[in-house]
């Protein structure tokens, strides 16, 4: 559900003192208190000179993909789109068919742990130009060799890799 950032910060502070150690306190109870995100994004491409993919350096120095959390009652490629669009400012692109990639992980923030998951699409736009949002200070159309360089996570080359192998698949079969 939604909260308010009161409700949120309580909800937080719950978390971090959940210690199964403590009176009355076990493991079950702490991993319910366990926070959860989903995200969804794009690995967006553009074929004006050749297949380029879009990388987006995030303020903390990684590069990945467009990605943001889902809000409330939006669907998957909602998401996705708003997030092209907030992140920077391309509002035309097209889903590939067949592409849907899910990765998770955890991190930590405020000292709790947090499972993400994060849903990629494969979406193709026209435009190049890019309006980067303040969560990114850079960005660069790459080919698929430079953008798995490039690339920070391993779960990030492994999207691309199933993105740029779908692609390929249908270049061969047209």
């Amino acid at each position: 559900g939604v909260y308010s950032s009161d409700e949120f910060r309580e909800f937080s502070e719950s978390l971090l003192r959940c210690k199964p150690s403590s009176r009355g306190v076990n493991w079950w109870m702490c991993l319910d208190l366990m926070l959860s995100e989903k995200s969804c994004g794009a690995v967006v491409y553009t074929k004006n000179t050749g297949v380029k993919y879009l990388l987006l350096q995030y303020g903390a120095g990684h590069w990945d993909f467009v990605k943001g959390n889902v809000e409330e009652g939006e669907t998957e490629q909602e998401t996705a789109l708003r997030e092209l669009k907030e992140e920077t400012g391309i509002d035309i692109a097209l889903f590939v068919d067949d592409f849907r990639q899910r990765i998770s992980y955890f991190y930590k923030r405020h000292g709790a742990t947090v499972h993400k998951e994060v849903i990629f699409f494969l979406m193709e736009t026209p435009p190049t130009e890019v309006k980067l949002s303040f969560e990114h200070i850079g960005f660069e159309w790459l080919s698929y060799e430079d953008a798995m360089r490039k690339l920070t996570f391993k779960n990030a080359r492994d999207v691309l890799q199933k993105a740029n192998d779908l692609l390929q698949s249908r270049v061969k079969h047209n």
